[in-house]
């Protein structure tokens, strides 16, 4: 699976299981407040059956003018007898202080009152009060039930959610399958043309037999380097994900200036100042081909972007690499994009906007650090730092 597959697949199941979570979770929460306030109201219904029976059972002692309270407190709940000073007449149960006698049911520290006023009262009682622990079983239970449907319905929904986003990006798979198609018998068919041309191009300067058409036969070798240069940067970005690195110490200051020869044509071709300062024998470990395609795009990008006439200063120290041009530039909304494939900075210069896609795959892949500075009409400078001193 590409790069971007990936991230588009991430996101869709981002957004898919946050959302559905979400409605989960709402919904999970307004299921356990109904069931609990269910759990609740079964108590306080039979909390309610008891205290009219001990009713009942006053009226009966009243009736037979009982002169004291014979009553026996034997219920499955804690019971309190007030009298209208509210005060215990009889009582099993405490009272916290902030209770309220005129509340039929009220809830005090994970304890269920149900209060019930006698009109008119029998043997001094106006209030019956009982009491009981709001029932935590049930309400546990539920919670673990809820909890284990959650995660039941999440790993359907993760499993849900995975088929779907590879539905959702399988018109994409097959778009970037096509281009990738196209790419490779692209690269193929422009591959033997351009090494022909290069290889019999060497061999006429070579031979020096092209003195009277030295300005052609420069367009020719610009021409054609271009299209090689292309050619292995379209490679790279078919082949990316399974190229294989041979990492080993390379010489860069021999390298870079191998490159500047390589582009000698195209920087007389513009007229450009070139300033090098190359220290010697800088080596980094890289593999050669990466570092190939980190020059040859950077150099490739100052040349095409710079002014007829203008500069082109080249540093290489011990701990980085240097490359300024007198372009254009690039204003600052632009800096955030120029590392996106197919973004190209100057839509008038050619190119397909891939050149610092890869220069920023090779820096990522060697943890190079790449630093930008750049502004309209001024130029740009492009540092690449591996050093970590």
């Amino acid at each position: 699976m590409y790069h971007s597959e990936k991230r588009s697949l991430y996101r869709f199941l981002a957004i898919y299981l946050l959302s559905t979570f979400l409605l989960f979770a709402i919904g999970a929460a307004i299921f356990y407040t109904l069931e609990k306030h269910n759990i609740i109201d079964k108590q306080r219904q039979l909390m309610k059956q008891e205290g009219e029976h001990i009713h009942h059972q006053l009226i009966t002692l009243h009736k037979t003018y009982a002169k004291t309270l014979p009553l026996k407190l034997h219920s499955p709940y804690k019971i309190a007898l007030i009298n209208m000073d509210r005060k215990p007449v009889a009582s099993n149960l405490s009272l916290p202080t902030s209770f309220q006698f005129d509340k039929e049911y009220q809830i005090d520290n994970g304890t269920l009152f149900y209060t019930r006023k006698i009109e008119p009262y029998y043997l001094g009682v106006v209030y019956i009060v009982l009491g009981t622990p709001v029932d935590e079983a049930a309400l546990s239970k539920l919670r673990k039930n809820i909890v284990f449907f959650m995660i039941v319905a999440g790993i359907f929904f993760v499993i849900l959610g995975y088929f779907l986003g590879r539905l959702f990006i399988a018109p994409m798979r097959d778009a970037i399958g096509m281009m990738n198609r196209f790419i490779q018998d692209t690269t193929h068919e422009l591959n033997t043309p351009v090494s022909t041309i290069l290889t019999n191009l060497e061999l006429i300067q070579t031979l020096n037999k092209c003195d009277r058409a030295k300005e052609e036969m420069q367009r020719i070798e610009i021409a054609s380097k271009t299209i090689s240069r292309i050619y292995d940067d379209l490679t790279y970005l078919k082949l990316n994900h399974a190229y294989h690195r041979d990492i080993r110490p390379l010489n860069i200051s021999a390298l870079l200036h191998e490159r500047i020869a390589y582009f000698s044509a195209a920087i007389s071709a513009k007229q450009l100042q070139l300033k090098t300062e190359i220290t010697d024998d800088v080596v980094v470990p890289i593999d050669q081909d990466d570092a190939l395609r980190l020059i040859d795009n950077l150099l490739s990008n100052a040349i095409k972007y710079n002014r007829t006439g203008g500069d082109l200063i080249i540093t290489l120290s011990k701990e980085a690499l240097r490359i300024v041009d007198s372009g254009e530039g690039m204003d600052e909304e632009t800096l955030k994009q120029v590392h996106r494939r197919f973004v190209r900075a100057n839509s008038s210069e050619g190119g397909f906007g891939i050149g610092l896609d890869i220069v920023h795959q090779v820096i990522n892949n060697y943890k190079f650090k790449i630093t930008f500075r750049s502004k309209r009409h001024e130029g740009t400078e492009v540092i690449i730092t591996w050093s970590k001193a």
